[in-house]
């Protein structure tokens, strides 16, 4: 982890822009991420690629937690549960509704996606443990 564990907070689409970044690579085990209706929100958790301050050839990773919150229903899709049950991140935005509500969609590899339906944007993730060197280097076409 750097020196200062990273914390991010959204509240709107652009802040979403901004947490995506930081999540996009991370790997995420199906079986931790959950929809909690009693409290609306949803929460997942995963080992986070570290791009800033990463050295060496193929980076680090730390473990990730990060929820939503005002989220009406949850839905998974494309998931395959006959494979490994991981899955990588992609990319999270936001399209709107009626404000300030909307979906929130969480994009991961393999066409798979989490579509949150929300009252507004209100997320926030955070690192959880010290970081550990990657495996290898996530890489996009």
């Amino acid at each position: 982890m750097p020196a200062k564990p990273l914390r991010l907070h959204a509240t709107d689409a652009d802040d979403l822009e901004v947490l995506s970044a930081h999540a996009q690579d991370m790997v995420v085990r199906v079986e931790d991420m959950a929809f909690q209706p009693r409290e609306a929100r949803f929460a997942l958790a995963g080992a986070r690629f570290c791009r800033a301050g990463s050295r060496g050839p193929l980076g680090k990773r730390c473990l990730a937690g990060m929820h939503f919150d005002f989220v009406r229903k949850a839905s998974r899709i494309g998931f395959d549960r006959a494979a490994d049950g991981t899955a990588n991140l992609l990319a999270i935005f936001f399209v709107p509704g009626e404000a300030p509500a909307g979906e929130v969609v969480l994009t991961f590899s393999d066409g798979a996606l989490v579509r949150l339906t929300v009252d507004c944007v209100e997320a926030q993730m955070r690192d959880l443990t010290p970081a550990w060197p990657a495996r290898a280097k996530p890489h996009h076409d």
